[in-house]
Order: structure tokens, then C-alpha cells, then sequence
């Protein structure tokens, strides 16, 4: 009788039903939050590094540009024919067309 209700105080099998729930809960946000956030993060940093002259594209505040100059972290976009702007690389959301599919580069 002591030798059973010591079993039950010990609760060796009750630590995995004790941490089932956390590690499912670990995995539900790893596979719904994380790693499409990494995805997102790497094509990303991908489109950020293929950026070249001549690239038509679009900043985060919705100005539209085409790149003109364009070193490690700036990038200088052409806005009209007279106007440019200097923005930080990390500062462009999307490439609206390349230098290389519309055959425009400079």
C-alpha cells in the first residue's frame, strides 16, 4: 500500500502529459508563425540583394522609382526626369519590372 501511493506522488509518466500541451503548442506556432516568417525574411533579403540599375520599383511609403545608383545600403531612384531621391536599400518593398525583362538598362 505505501509502495503504491509512493508510485503515484512520484508521477513518472505524468511529466510527459504534463509537457504534451507545451510541446504541441511549440509546434503549432513554429508551423504557423515562425517559418513562414522566415520564408517571407529570406525571399526578402534575396530581392534586396539582386537589386541592379535600370529595376523599376516601389518603396515602403508607395513611391515609385527607378534606380539609378546604387551601392551597399543606398540607393538613389529616379522619380521623374529631373527629380532624384536617395533611400536606404532596406527602404524598397517590391520590384514592379526588372532592368534585364524590359530591356531598359543604363
Amino acid at each position: 500500500m505505501l509502495l503504491a501511493a509512493a508510485e503515484d506522488t512520484a508521477g513518472g509518466g505524468n511529466i510527459l502529459i504534463t509537457l504534451a500541451p507545451f510541446i504541441i503548442m511549440f509546434a503549432v506556432f513554429y508551423f504557423l508563425l515562425i517559418r513562414p516568417q522566415q520564408r517571407k525574411s529570406k525571399v526578402r533579403n534575396s530581392m534586396l540583394s539582386s537589386l541592379k540599375k535600370g529595376d523599376k520599383v516601389t518603396t515602403i511609403g508607395g513611391l515609385h522609382g527607378t534606380i539609378v545608383e546604387i551601392s551597399d545600403d543606398i540607393v538613389v531612384l529616379r522619380v521623374n526626369d529631373v527629380t532624384k531621391l536617395t533611400f536606404d536599400r532596406a527602404s524598397i518593398n517590391n520590384v514592379t519590372s526588372s532592368a534585364v525583362a524590359t530591356g531598359t538598362e543604363e
